[in-house]
C-alpha cells in the first residue's frame, strides 16, 4: 500500500516537472511577441492613424465641461 502511494507520487512529481515551456517555445513565444510589437508600432505610427489619435486627444483636451 505504502509502496504503491509513493510509486503514484514519484511518477505525478516527475509529470509535473516536465510541464511548462522549454526554451524553444519561449525563443518562438518571444519572436511572436516582438513581431506583434512591431506591427502595432508600424500601425500606430502611420500617417492615417497618427493623425487620428492627435485628432481625438486634441478634442478631449479642448473638450468643455
Amino acid at each position: 500500500m505504502v509502496m504503491s502511494w509513493w510509486s503514484r507520487r514519484w511518477t505525478r512529481m516527475k509529470a509535473a516537472a516536465e510541464a511548462g515551456m522549454t526554451t524553444a517555445e519561449y525563443a518562438v513565444g518571444t519572436l511572436a511577441a516582438c513581431a506583434l510589437a512591431a506591427v502595432l508600432y508600424k500601425v500606430v505610427t502611420s500617417g492615417a492613424v497618427s493623425s487620428a489619435l492627435q485628432s481625438l486627444i486634441g478634442k478631449a483636451l479642448h473638450a468643455p465641461f
